[in-house]
Parts: structure tokens; C-alpha cells; sequence
């Protein structure tokens, strides 16, 4: 038990706020307040102060204050008399994903994420054609060349190149490594010291798909492709072919446009042409709200990926008509289980659907929902486990301060004894 005014510092925390899952944080605990004081972001900073403090214990029903046991027999209530469940969000640990799908198992839910959208652009590729991909450690440790597609990758992983790309250390090098770096994508977005080959998202596969003409030496009668003049692509091209390790890193989140998932197949196909005469990868990136780690505790649990219905008794996949919006808008779905317990700021879609949410005390709602109950934050909170991006290892999560909130698995195990 933490005193109240109690301060202290601990070392090499965890993070669960990104897919980097960075392992070096120093996080200053002071009674339920946690700050972080080296090796910090401003996402993880964001949401460590988000999710800290002393949180109230009362969730609510319809908006009144609510103790836990009561909310819990209303969430039951709601779920209990649902022809179609929909438990989404699922932004939590192993454990409380593992319950999730427990519940949905019994009551005939179907299971979403927040981010399945982005997502299933890869893993529409990776069930179609497969794929060669990296670790961070390979990247680090052995990329001489790298191609970052998009130019968001900094944002939505703030610590990327200082964790995988700055570095130029390695095991397998007499001295400091030779590493370009090139972006792939809007400039505007990009670092302002970067090397750019700026070009609209709308362009991208029309870019691979020269690309991978111009690693084969095929005839290819264009001047400019999305922007960029062919000397630029032959050079790039080039560059590709003399790398010794090479890496193609995107975020699937970047690539929001018609059937994104074709462009991240150009991607892989390029990556498949270049490993015939060299060594290339490709870095998928995601885990962002626990993204990849829903996906691999679903896999595990049914040997199908995220999307998945349990309505016929047995687990059924469908990427597209198994989708929260498509859900919702289609009123197929007539409840709604949303669980986010890392960022507040991720609320569940407005729907005239009942809805029942597990989410972060700090959640502020436009429309309250029928039942919300306040849940602790995996790795602030409670231990746990969390997948990073490159989905290689289960990284620990260590409680750092007591708090009075149960955890998603707690909650989900007392709805579901509840039904």
C-alpha cells in the first residue's frame, strides 16, 4: 500500500500507450499521481497524467452515480436480453481481452476493435499473400537502409526514430553504422530535418507499383508518377537494390483511402522482388490502444483475427460486415460493450445503440451511456501484459501505484457472473 504523500521514483517502466511499448521510462509516483521524468513523450505524458490521481469509485447508470455492483447488474441486465452484442473498443491487457472474448464466447457477441479498421489493412494482406517483416531489434541493430512510408510515423509513435533509427550501434559493425533514412509522403508532415520524397497518400501505390517495374527492369513510359520524376524513383530504386538490410516501415493508420490494404500488398510484393537479389523487411506499425495485442489474444483463443462473431456457436470471421461502424449503422448490432482503459480521448462512436462502457474515469461524454464504469489502466494500475507493434513479445506491465478501481478483467468477470 502507497502512503498518501508518498514520493518515489521508479526506473525502466514499461510504456502501454504506444505499440513501441518503450521499456526505459522513469516515472515519478507521488500518492495516486504519476508523472514521467526521463525518457518521456508527449503521448506518454499525456496519458500518464491523464490516467493518474484520485480517481471516483462510482459509475453510472443513465448518467446518476451508480456503486460498482449495481452497474455491473445493469450492464448484465442490458447484454442478458441483446439479440446481437457488440463488445469493441477492447483497447486493454492480455487479461482483459482474454475476458472480453470469454464473454462474447457465452452470450454470442461479436468482437471489434477501435483501430480493426487500419488494422485489417494488413491483415487482409498477410491472409492473401504473406509476408517478410522485421523486429525492432533487426532494425537497429542491422538497417543500413530504411523507407518510412507516410509521414505521420513520428507522430503517432513519437519516440520512433530515437529508439530504432538514431541509434547507430550495433553488434555487427566495427563502428558507428551507415543508415539512410527516407521518407515516402506528404512533406508537410514530415520532419522538418528529413529527407522527403514528397507525394500525396492517393499516390502511394501508383509509387510501389513503378517501384517495383524499376527493381525488375521493366519498360515503364512515364515522366512523373503521384509527383515525383522518374530520375527520383530510378535513384531510390537504386538505393534499394545496394542495401544490405533494408526496411520498408508504414503505419497502416496512414494509409486511409479506398482499399488501402493494396497499397501495403505493393508494399510487401516490392519487399519479395528485392529479397531476390538482397536482404529487405518490411515494419508493420500499430499497436496503439492495444491493437495488436487484441489480435494476437484473439488469434490464440480462436485461430481467427479480430472481427470475429461467436452468434452461430462457433467463431466466425468477417472483416467487413463484422465492423463496429457498419455494425452500428446497420442496427444489426443492439448493444454495445466498449472497453478503453489507456486513452481517455477514445470514446466509443455515437450511436443510438444502448451502450456500455469500461473506460478511464477521465472519459468526459457528449452523450452519457447507458452504463459506465471506471476501470484501472494496465501498467499504471495493475500488471499486465501488451503486445508491441512488432508483436515479437508479450512486454510485462508493472503496477506502479495502488488505485480502487477494479481492472477490465474484474469487470467483465462480474458482468459475466452477472448475466
Amino acid at each position: 500500500m502507497n502512503l498518501p504523500n508518498e514520493s518515489r521514483l521508479i526506473t525502466n517502466v514499461s510504456c502501454p500507450f504506444c505499440g513501441l511499448a518503450c521499456d526505459d521510462l522513469n516515472i515519478r509516483v507521488s500518492g495516486n499521481s504519476l508523472g514521467v521524468e526521463a525518457n518521456s513523450c508527449e503521448r506518454a505524458t499525456r496519458l500518464f497524467a491523464a490516467n493518474s490521481g484520485a480517481p471516483g469509485t462510482n459509475g453510472s447508470i443513465k448518467n446518476l452515480a451508480a456503486p460498482f455492483a449495481q452497474c455491473a447488474a445493469s450492464a448484465a441486465s442490458l447484454l442478458r436480453r441483446a439479440s446481437q452484442p457488440l463488445i469493441s473498443g477492447l483497447a486493454a491487457d492480455v487479461g482483459g481481452i482474454r475476458a472480453a472474448l470469454r464473454m462474447a464466447d457465452r452470450i454470442g457477441a461479436i468482437v471489434d476493435h477501435m483501430n480493426a479498421t487500419a488494422l485489417s489493412r494488413n491483415l487482409l494482406v498477410l491472409q492473401d499473400s504473406g509476408w517478410i517483416v522485421s523486429t525492432f531489434a533487426e532494425v537497429r541493430s542491422r538497417a543500413d537502409f530504411v523507407l518510412i512510408v507516410g509521414t505521420e510515423t513520428n507522430s503517432r509513435f513519437p519516440r520512433f526514430a530515437e529508439r530504432l533509427i538514431d541509434p547507430l550501434d550495433s553488434p555487427f559493425s566495427d563502428g558507428p553504422m551507415q543508415r539512410s533514412v527516407v521518407y515516402l509522403g506528404p512533406k508537410p508532415k514530415a520532419p522538418a530535418d528529413a529527407r522527403v520524397l514528397d507525394c500525396p497518400t492517393s499516390g502511394l501505390g501508383e509509387v510501389f507499383g513503378a517501384l517495383r517495374c524499376l527493381i525488375a527492369n521493366r519498360p515503364l513510359q512515364a515522366v512523373q508518377v503521384a509527383g515525383l520524376d522518374m530520375e527520383v524513383l530510378r535513384s531510390l530504386a537504386g538505393e534499394m537494390r545496394r542495401a544490405r538490410y533494408g526496411v520498408v516501415a508504414w503505419a497502416a493508420a496512414d494509409l486511409d483511402l479506398p482499399h488501402g490494404e493494396l497499397v501495403v500488398q505493393s508494399i510487401c510484393g516490392l519487399i519479395s522482388d528485392l529479397n531476390e537479389t538482397t536482404r529487405f523487411a518490411g515494419l508493420p506499425l500499430g499497436g496503439n490502444d492495444a491493437d495488436i495485442t487484441a489480435n494476437q489474444v484473439t488469434l490464440w483463443q480462436t485461430g481467427l483475427p479480430l472481427r470475429t462473431g461467436f452468434g452461430r456457436g462457433v467463431p466466425e470471421y468477417d472483416a467487413y460486415h463484422f465492423g463496429t461502424d457498419r455494425l452500428l449503422a446497420s442496427k444489426n448490432a443492439d448493444v454495445l460493450l466498449w472497453v478503453s482503459a489507456f486513452d481517455p480521448l477514445r470514446l466509443p462512436p455515437e450511436t443510438d445503440v444502448p451502450t456500455i462502457v469500461l473506460g478511464s474515469p477521465a472519459m468526459r461524454f457528449t452523450k452519457p451511456p447507458a452504463v459506465f464504469i471506471p476501470v484501472a489502466t494496465p501498467g499504471l494500475h495493475h500488471a499486465g501484459h501488451f503486445f508491441r507493434s512488432d508483436g515479437v513479445m508479450a512486454v510485462r506491465l508493472r503496477k506502479l501505484t495502488d488505485s480502487p478501481l477494479p481492472s477490465v478483467a474484474d469487470v467483465l468477470t462480474a458482468i459475466e457472473q452477472a448475466i
